[in-house]
């Protein structure tokens, strides 16, 4: 498997801490959105390498399996489970037991087949979780993803299998999605189940509160006092306009019904509540600076003197 330093694609040290992968993650991905890059198949290309290495670093257990295993992280979780299970001690190299025997490592894999009068264990789970990355629009649409399956048999190969995940709309952060008959395959030839819980990527154009979505418009001064119309962006791509009436406060939020995810009740959604901020101007004029103090004159306020 090809090596991808995902260190390197989110431009971090490997010491970096949650909160400077985070601000990294989201200043590249409002770089390489696909929204901010419609048609552009190397942004979406970036984009995917940088959601993927985010979501490695990001879980403390595959950040650790990834520092210690580069590229077969993916290959290293169920097999140390195995050795714990055979008594090996946490971290010891394949062929390290710890004092348990060979046969005892492959019957904690593939449960004990009853050879030599031994009594057999309850087979172990052939069910197999793991982890399935999507992006804030997917929960609003749903969709369907094409996935590559590695699958450990019972004779120590890996079978590789494509798979498709239907992904419902208004999924939950940590929801399970299951597919049924994809799990690992039992020394019987039957398979068990695939559990894939659901990780929903940041978006650094909303936050998420339940149901409802929460982003920032900015707007100037004199459309804060007189009104003015502006464009939000919604989470599938497409833009609304929005009346922002006058005398508008900074920090006030407009509500857009309607606008957010779908809810767990059918053919209803959230809303989008959009927070205005006032940019105040700066580098003024002289002719700005006239009319701002003939404004403070009408309205009885009392501004520093003008300087000579």
């Amino acid at each position: 498997m090809e090596y991808r330093d995902y260190y390197k694609t989110l431009g971090v040290t490997r010491q970096a801490s949650d909160e400077e992968l985070k601000r990294a993650y989201r200043r590249l991905a409002r770089r390489y959105h696909p929204d901010v890059n419609p048609g552009d198949p190397q942004a979406d290309a970036r984009f995917k390498e940088i959601n993927e290495a985010y979501q490695v670093l990001s879980d403390p257990d595959k950040r650790k399996r990834y520092d210690r295993f580069g590229s077969n992280w993916r290959q290293t979780g169920s097999f140390e489970e195995a050795f714990r299970r055979a008594g090996a001690p946490r971290g010891a190299a394949p062929g390290g037991f710890g004092g348990a025997g060979f046969s005892d490592f492959f019957e904690s894999l593939f449960g004990s087949m009853g050879f030599g009068g031994q009594r057999p264990g309850p087979p172990p789970s052939a069910d197999v979780e793991d982890r399935l990355d999507i992006t804030l629009r997917e929960v609003a649409e749903g969709g369907r993803r094409s996935l590559m399956l590695r699958t450990p048999q019972a004779d120590g190969h890996v079978r590789q299998e494509r798979i498709d995940v239907s992904i419902p709309q208004g999924v939950r952060d940590g929801q399970r999605l299951r597919v049924t008959g994809k799990g690992s395959i039992r020394p019987d030839g039957t398979r068990g189940d695939l559990y894939l819980r659901v990780a929903v990527a940041p978006d650094s154009r909303f936050e998420r509160h339940e149901a409802d979505l929460h982003t920032t418009a900015t707007i100037g001064l004199s459309e804060a006092m007189l009104g003015a119309n502006v464009n939000v962006s919604t989470v599938s791509g497409s833009t609304l306009t929005v009346r922002v009436p006058p005398e508008t406060r900074d920090g006030a939020r407009l509500r857009l019904r309607g606008q957010g995810l779908p809810t767990a009740r059918s053919n209803q959604r959230g809303d989008m509540l959009v927070r205005i901020r006032v940019r105040l101007p700066q580098d003024l004029s002289h002719r700005e600076q006239a009319l701002f103090r003939e404004l403070a004159e009408l309205r009885g306020e009392q501004p520093l003197p003008q300087r000579s």
